[in-house]
């Protein structure tokens, strides 16, 4: 091949990188999109990158869970709880995995699981016990509850689903605590 092909081939390469480009600047220029207050699509379980005016709000408040407990269902609890089993054993003895095993939990220390790292913001609360309405709370949301927890799970919603969840949780035990 000769230099003269070289340099229509190197041309031509130029020049369709040129107008590429000029497509690129033309078009940007005829559009002028705008930012969306909020999602159009919300995907359950993720956290918007970056929060709205509405996200800054004050936190919603969580309905008591006490009253619920009366008629919580132990098997929708169990149904409900599979979600959790992706990050948590319940078998009694059962090993921790990427959360800690929740045999015994409901009227337990907070970060009560042996060997288990747990975040300094739940290593924190050590002290306390896991009672129904801090169980309400943090799985309603468990980074508004606990904010630096190590939980990455968006929380459930519905009050009657978690408290078949927690019924669940309670029945996960020797010798369960006593409702509320």
């Amino acid at each position: 091949m000769s230099s003269f092909e070289w340099n229509k081939i190197i041309g031509a390469v130029l020049v369709a990188l040129l107008a590429i480009k000029t497509f690129d600047i033309v078009g940007n220029a005829a559009v002028s999109p705008h930012k969306l207050e909020q999602n159009v699509y919300i995907v359950a379980g993720v956290e918007a990158a970056t929060p709205t005016a509405s996200a800054a709000a004050a936190p919603k408040e969580i309905e008591p869970i006490g009253p619920l407990l009366a008629s919580a269902d132990v098997e929708a609890g169990k149904k409900a709880a599979a979600k959790c089993a992706t990050c948590h054993s319940f078998d009694k003895g059962g090993a921790n995995k990427v959360g800690p095993n929740l045999w015994n939990i409901v009227g337990n220390k907070h970060a009560h699981a042996q060997g288990f790292a747990y975040s300094s913001a739940m290593q924190g609360k050590a002290a306390d016990a896991w009672d129904y309405d801090e169980i309400n709370h943090f799985i309603a949301s468990p980074r508004t509850y606990l904010p630096g927890t190590k939980m990455s799970f968006a929380g459930v919603t519905k009050a009657s689903e978690r408290a078949d969840i927690i019924a669940y949780l309670r029945s996960l035990s020797d010798s369960p605590a006593a409702l509320p």
